[in-house]
């Protein structure tokens, strides 16, 4: 089924267009959890990758990864005053696929000061 994301600006009240967000695959066995970079993208008008799905099905794997979302970049781009440095700079998510035969869908809902995550459908 595959991996996506969707953002959500809460602030606004709208998608997150012009996100920046990349997408690591990471070592969970390693302490340090070594993060190998995949993808980088901008999210298109609708909160999402241009490109569509992060993985498709055939090339999801079982595994961990990490999802980096510009927050401060992007309120910055918004015209929304942060104070320096920001209370979020770069929201990280860490998280497991143990079924790739599944959809891993993992939205952020996002506000300078706040953010919120779930497996979505």
């Amino acid at each position: 089924m595959g991996l996506s994301t969707h953002v959500l600006d809460t602030m606004h009240g709208t998608p997150a267009a012009g996100m920046r967000v990349a997408l690591y695959a990471t070592d969970s066995a390693s302490p340090s959890a070594k993060a190998t970079l995949v993808k980088q993208f901008v999210l298109n008008s609708d909160g999402r990758n241009p490109d569509g799905m992060l993985y498709d099905h055939d090339a999801l794997k079982a595994g961990t990864y990490r999802l980096v979302f510009d927050v401060a970049g992007y309120f910055k781009s918004q015209g929304v005053a942060l104070p320096e440095p920001a209370f979020l700079n770069q929201v990280g998510l860490d998280f497991g696929v143990a079924n790739a035969a599944q959809h891993y869908h993992v939205p952020l809902l996002v506000s300078p000061w706040s953010y919120s995550t779930y497996r979505g459908s």
